[in-house]
């Protein structure tokens, strides 16, 4: 059981949410695509994914590396202090090189959001740690709610499903031992809130 929970939190792990979140957004609603080209499209792909997976997951390689993190996993709440400041770095890049594409509102409200939910995750980690798994997910969930109400469509599927497998990623997190309940529905809610609220309202810097 625990091997299982170990796999799924590396399936659904938070670094892999921003790419999903704009994969799934586009689906959604074309119309958030609206002036890419193909090859724009992969390039915005091939960005994000850079930028908030494969920067961020070589920053902390090379914190192991180096001596700065016990193990990969940063399993002491300390430890993540270091990759989280320099992933919200990678982020803020990334919010940044959006912007610049001319991506549309929604989606620069919805990223804002994730930059601010792992903004909060970083100030709450001095103290406390916080599942970021569940940011994670909880960020994807609200990137579809955002999307669902700002242009009207309706998914109830593929939410239900989300619902599912934030459910499952949860109880993951707690058969792992790497949080308690409240870390875990903390987490969730400060990523859907965060997301959900900077995307509805298309809040942009």
């Amino acid at each position: 059981m625990r091997t299982f929970a170990n796999v799924l939190s590396v399936v659904l792990h938070p670094l892999w949410m921003p790419t999903l979140l704009i994969l799934l957004c586009f689906r959604i609603d074309p119309f958030l695509s609206y002036g890419f080209a193909t090859n724009g499209l992969l390039i915005v792909y091939g960005m994000v994914f850079c930028m908030t997976a494969v920067f961020p997951l070589s920053s902390a390689f090379l914190m192991h590396r180096t001596g700065m993190v016990s193990d990969i996993t940063m399993p002491l709440r300390q430890e993540r202090i270091p990759a989280y400041f320099t992933t919200l770095l990678y982020y803020g890049m990334c919010y940044y090189l959006l912007r610049r594409t001319g991506m549309q509102p929604l989606m620069l409200g919805i990223f804002f959001g994730a930059c601010l939910a792992l903004l909060l995750v970083l100030l709450i980690t001095v103290r406390w740690k916080i599942s970021a798994h569940m940011v994670g997910i909880g960020g994807l969930v609200g990137a579809v709610l955002a999307t669902t109400v700002a242009d009207g469509t309706r998914t109830p599927i593929l939410l239900a499903l989300l619902f599912v497998v934030a459910g499952a990623l949860g109880t993951a997190r707690l058969v792992a031992t790497d949080h308690t309940s409240a870390q875990v529905y903390a987490g969730a809610l400060l990523g859907c809130g965060c997301v959900f609220m900077c995307g509805a309202n298309m809040i942009v810097i």
